[in-house]
């Protein structure tokens, strides 16, 4: 029997835009290099088909300079997807644009209407729960309503709350399977994991949280070694992708692809 959480048939993903230089970002830490970031998604896109898995792979949206994060724009389970309702006003348009797709491969595709706003980078899907942080863009109304969507597909969701100053929920935290959790100290600290089996990120690689499990691998942030090492030695076959472009727009290895 396998895992939804972690063990995937398919993924999809978005070629970056020459627009990228403009996206969003919390703290200006450079503008990214457009050649290198399709590099590094090269890589990433690679990696995710050595699985078996089938990547669908979506044009360039040079409208949208975020839309290569497709993780914010929708919520994949088992038995259908919901599309986001972003909570940065630039980016409600990718959602649309997400929409074909989801309809192509589900069968059942929901929608947060609002006036509420959820980022699908604020959602962890466990094995036995739906984590969704309050954050800037994910708020109160967003998650109730994400809730009352997925509780008649039979998941129960449990609302925490994203460290202050931290944009999303999961770029502190990611799954390694279905019942164990990387994280940073400081969101573990708050007790939202209690009950799981959490790994730590080595002090001075928080970044290295937003990692994946995506089948056999675990697609960690390259530039960790000590993280990278641990998860080695708890059994985790780590590929290391190079996110130093990405996380110039605040993102990683989560947001850039939708997984089911």
């Amino acid at each position: 029997m396998t895992d939804p959480t972690f063990e995937f048939t398919r993924a999809i993903t978005r070629k970056p835009a020459a627009s990228i230089i403009d996206g969003l970002r919390a703290e200006d830490i450079g503008t990214p290099d457009l050649d290198r970031m399709l590099a590094a998604h090269a890589h990433y896109v690679e990696t995710l088909k050595k699985t078996g898995a089938e990547v669908i792979e979506l044009p360039p949206l040079e409208d949208f300079p975020d839309a290569v994060f497709v993780e914010d724009t929708a919520l994949c389970l088992p038995q259908g997807a919901v599309l986001m309702r972003p909570g940065a006003p630039s980016r409600m348009g990718e959602v649309a644009e997400m929409s074909p797709t989801l309809n192509r491969v589900y069968d059942d595709v929901r929608r947060i209407e609002g006036p509420g706003h959820i980022e699908g980078g604020d959602i962890l899907v466990t094995g036995r729960e739906v984590l969704v942080g309050r954050s800037d863009r994910t708020d109160a109304e967003g998650v109730e309503e994400l809730r009352n969507i997925i509780s008649e597909w039979g998941h129960s969701l449990r609302e925490v709350f994203t460290p202050e100053g931290v944009l999303h929920f999961k770029t502190d935290c990611s799954l390694l399977d279905g019942e164990t959790i990387l994280s940073t100290k400081r969101l573990d600290d708050s007790g939202c994991f209690k009950g799981y089996r959490v790994l730590h990120t080595a002090e001075g690689e928080e970044a290295a949280a937003n990692s994946i499990r995506f089948n056999q691998f675990v697609l960690c942030p390259d530039g960790f070694p000590k993280t990278a090492e641990m998860l080695d030695k708890a059994g985790y076959n780590v590929v290391q992708i190079d996110n130093t472009e990405c996380a110039k727009l605040d993102g990683g290895m989560s947001c850039l692809s939708l997984r089911f």
